[in-house]
């Protein structure tokens, strides 16, 4: 058993098992978990690091740090030893006592490894409240140990950048201590957990996956032990390692940039759409009902809502406009255009653009640049992403009907050269909206013309929100994400799982608004209103959370991405008003830093949030009732 110590960090490792134990300063032991053995998935079987024919571990110490190097070599496949070499390197920082875990390829021949689960689980198995686990999926998750829904598979795998972690990093605490593991490169990894109905456990771990066929480069997970700590501490502690990169662009920052941010926060969003078209391909296409997903409404008619809502009193509002467009919504992207002419063509579409801004509001167009239409006069396979055995993902889910995906290296030429037809025709934008860009993976490509890593892929999702800055354009996108934080302004939502899941169903843990806690001050982020039930009010989650309302939200498709049938029914005044509560609430705290959020008395029905500033929310979920407090 070697032992290592460093800034109050004790790790100790087992040579036989391959385990680690930690423990900050007198604090708890945290211990892998007993049965976990580290091994790669491959497209041969399971190899266990242990089933290395040579192991060597040796002390390893720099300027920075002390730890223990090993590396394993030689694997048996088919009865002969491939010479697949790695090393791995665990190491305490003597500056934070902070531990890295470091998995490093040296040699890739013999196998061929789709994932790589290490570093391990911690043992968490006592069956009480006050242990529980943090899960990034969507804006967060609590999951006591005592929780009596079981937790599904989360959205994307668990991928981190998707919808299924908006942030790279899990975390657990026991008893008031606790750990941060946060993945240092996330590109290409994620977590999977586990959690049984009722505990009596929850098990959480990451895995690394390959990029482009290859592992390729060192992978890193780090690890903050914390004493006398919650989630709020677990949370500021990521936004300071965020920071400490210089990775935290606030909105603040962002308004120097382009003003129209500060018209943005307090404003209510409505959602409407112009033409719908669904292909007879498309998987939503009813033959029995051929009309029944095809419908339109005119620019002039969309003009007319807008006057109606000026008239009635809404001060701030923000147009999000789907389907604007010739082909319809999900139709022929990249190539989207002209304006659609039955509903009133380029002229009408900037007299809608016009009215808005006449009213002092806000206008924004649904756009999209992965989903790579077949029916695109463009389309060309070449410029598909390419797996890297030579084929080509494609579906037929959506309006549009047979797609790949584009290779992001392409995007941001199709961005400019559709934003300036815009500007051509006279259309003045305040805000665009590029789909799924936040929601999704990062994709791959193998065409040697435009090979893309899923980091490469982030980093050209985020030239297009740039491009849009640069021309006075706010940027959007589905979801909110760590890696887009510094040139996202908002989003379309940042909800809660179990809103994306149909009323009713039991949340699979704790609603907590992790996301918020570190980036609330640094992306807008408007919240469903719909009351589900009289024990349902999502407005409440959009006052705790700070956020601006949806005024009105038509779903582009019925029955998923949280929109659902059922909800009880409002008037439109009754709607205003609501919306208007929500509103005057961000335009005091939208760009202020969500400071804490606890559990009133232990209570998970009533919640409290305080931003900075001195504003706090109170809601008393069982009562339906809230509070906004002004200090």
């Amino acid at each position: 058993m070697d032992n290592i110590t460093e800034k109050e960090t004790h790790l100790w490792f087992d040579e036989n098992t391959l385990g680690f134990t930690f423990q900050k300063g007198e604090g708890s032991l945290w211990k892998w978990q007993k049965d976990y053995k580290p091994y790669m998935k491959c497209e041969e079987g399971n190899f266990y690091f242990q089933d290395a024919e040579e192991i060597t571990h040796e002390p390893f110490r720099t300027g920075v740090g002390e730890g223990i190097l090993s590396t394993y070599c030689g694997f048996k496949k088919e009865g002969k030893t491939v010479s697949y070499k790695f090393q791995t390197l665990v190491w305490i920082e003597s500056a934070t006592g902070e531990v890295y875990f470091e998995w490093i390829p040296v040699c890739e021949e013999g196998l061929e490894v789709k994932k790589v689960f290490w570093p391990g689980p911690m043992e968490f198995e006592e069956k009480r409240e006050d242990w529980y686990t943090l899960l990034t999926n969507r804006q967060g998750m609590l999951i006591p140990n005592t929780w009596a829904t079981e937790l599904k598979v989360p959205c994307f795998d668990g991928f981190f950048g998707t919808a299924g972690a908006y942030m790279p990093w899990f975390a657990q605490v026991k008893e008031r201590e606790g750990y941060l593991a946060v993945c240092v490169t996330p590109w290409n990894a994620g977590y999977q957990a586990e959690h049984p109905a009722g505990g009596p456990y929850t098990h959480v771990g990451v895995r690394f996956e390959p990029s482009l066929g290859k592992m390729d480069y060192r992978r890193v997970m780090k690890y903050t032990f914390l004493k006398d700590c919650d989630y709020n501490d677990i949370c500021k502690t990521y936004r300071n390692y965020v920071e400490e990169q210089g990775r935290l662009r606030t909105l603040e920052e962002k308004a120097v940039q382009n003003p129209h941010v500060n018209d943005l926060i307090g404003s209510a969003f409505l959602h409407k759409g112009i033409k719908t078209f669904v292909q007879p391909d498309s998987e939503f296409y009813d033959p029995e009902n051929p009309d029944k997903n095809n419908h339109l409404t005119t620019f002039s008619q969309r003009e007319e809502e807008i006057r109606q809502f000026y008239e009635l009193g809404v001060k701030k509002l923000y147009l999000h406009l789907d389907g604007w467009a010739e082909p319809g919504y999900d139709n022929r992207h990249p190539d989207y255009g002209p304006a659609c002419e039955a509903a009133g063509g380029w002229e009408g579409m900037k007299s809608l653009a016009d009215t808005i801004h006449e009213c002092g509001y806000l206008f924004g167009i649904h756009d999209q640049y992965r989903d790579y239409y077949m029916a695109a006069p463009s389309f060309d396979e070449n410029f598909a992403c390419r797996l890297t055995d030579g084929t080509i993902p494609s579906h037929r889910r959506w309006a549009g009907g047979p797609q790949s995906y584009l290779c992001g290296t392409q995007a941001p030429y199709y961005v400019k050269r559709n934003f300036q037809e815009l500007l051509r025709n006279g259309i003045k934008l305040d805000c665009a909206y590029l789909d799924v860009f936040t929601c999704n993976e990062g994709d791959e490509c193998d065409n040697p013309m435009h090979r893309m890593t899923r980091k490469d892929c982030y980093e050209y999702r985020c030239r297009c929100f740039d491009y849009l800055l640069k021309n006075g354009i706010l940027s959007s996108s589905e979801e909110v994400n760590d890696w887009a934080v510094k040139s996202q302004i908002f989003c379309h939502y940042a909800p809660y799982e179990f809103m994306m899941e149909e009323p009713g169903t039991p949340k699979q843990g704790i609603p907590v608004p992790l996301y918020n806690l570190v980036y609330h001050d640094c992306v807008i982020q408007p919240w469903m209103m719909e009351k589900v039930s009289e024990e349902e009010d999502y407005m409440l989650y959009a006052l705790l959370n700070g956020g601006a309302p949806y005024l009105v939200r038509d779903a582009a498709y019925p029955n998923i991405d949280g929109a659902f049938d059922g909800d009880i029914k409002m008037s439109l005044e009754e709607q205003i008003k609501r919306a208007e509560i929500v509103s005057d609430l961000h335009e005091k705290v939208g760009k202020r830093e969500m400071l804490r959020h606890e559990f009133v008395g232990g209570d998970i029905n009533m919640q409290e949030v305080t931003f900075a500033g001195g504003v706090s929310v109170l809601v008393d979920f069982k009562k339906q009732e809230y509070q906004i407090l002004c200090r």
